[in-house]
């Protein structure tokens, strides 16, 4: 069974940096796309990137595009959003995820229907 647990949220104050992590059991995890989604109370699931599963970096939301960088490490089964420069509008619950499909070039969005594996989710809050 996959299983997918988010690590890394807390409180921070506006213009801080956060590391998010998310580890990854029950798959080999490089025949995948990897993902971050966020969603604030109120509103809908949001995707903030997307890692292809051979291709690199396919996505990054406009607000977050500066400021955040996902990455990942096949060997240890680990997926990473570093967000920078955080803002109010970031707080929400951030998500990861693993997608049903593949992806081969850039994409303009991603969408929660896309992904079948999700971690329960880390809170981030950004205020003063």
């Amino acid at each position: 069974q996959v299983q997918l647990v988010e690590s890394g949220g807390g409180l921070v104050e506006p213009g801080g940096s956060l590391r998010l992590s998310c580890t990854v059991s029950g798959s080999t995890m490089d025949g995948y796309a990897s993902a971050w989604f966020r969603q604030a109370p109120g509103k809908k699931r949001e995707g903030v990137s997307c890692f292809s599963h051979s291709d690199g970096v396919i996505y990054y939301a406009d607000s977050v595009k500066g400021r955040f960088t996902i990455s990942r490490d096949n060997a240890k089964n680990t997926v990473y959003l570093e967000m920078n420069g955080l803002k109010p509008e970031d707080t929400a619950v951030y998500y990861c995820a693993l997608a049903t499909m593949l992806w081969f070039e850039d994409i303009p969005s991603i969408a929660p229907s896309e992904f079948g594996f999700w971690g329960q989710g880390t809170q981030v809050t950004v205020s003063s």
